[in-house]
C-alpha cells in the first residue's frame, strides 16, 4: 500500500532529524496520535498537513514520494550518490563496477 511506504519515509526522515513523535508533533503543531497514524500508513495527510510535514521534516516531496512516483529517478540517483560518498573507497569501487556492468548490459539489450 502506498500510504505505508510514505509513512515509512516520513518516519525515517523524522528519526534522521533525531526527533521523537512527540517532539515532531509539537514542532509542526499536530498531535502525536496524528504523526503515529501517518507513519503507520493508516491515514494520508491532506495537502496543508502534508506541507507542514515536509517543512517540519526539512525535506522535499521527492524524498518522501521517491518510491511511489514513476518519475523520481533523478532524486533517487542523487540520493544514492550521496549514500555512496559515505562509503569506504573499496565499497564505492565495488558498487560502481556493478552499476557500470548493469548499465552496459542494459545498453546492449536495447
Amino acid at each position: 500500500m502506498i500510504d505505508k511506504r510514505i509513512g515509512k519515509r516520513i518516519k525515517e526522515q523524522r528519526e534522521a532529524l533525531g526527533l521523537t513523535q512527540e517532539q515532531f508533533a509539537e514542532k509542526i503543531g499536530v498531535t502525536t496520535n496524528y504523526i503515529s497514524t501517518v507513519e503507520r500508513g493508516a491515514s494520508f495527510p491532506r495537502c496543508e498537513k502534508l506541507i507542514l510535514l515536509l517543512n517540519g521534516l526539512e525535506t522535499s516531496a521527492d524524498a518522501i514520494f521517491c518510491d511511489v512516483l514513476d518519475h523520481s529517478s533523478e532524486y533517487r540517483a542523487s540520493y544514492l550518490s550521496a549514500q555512496l560518498e559515505k562509503l569506504a573507497d573499496d565499497d564505492k569501487k565495488r558498487i560502481l563496477e556493478m552499476v557500470e556492468l548493469m548499465v552496459k548490459q542494459a545498453n546492449e539489450n536495447k
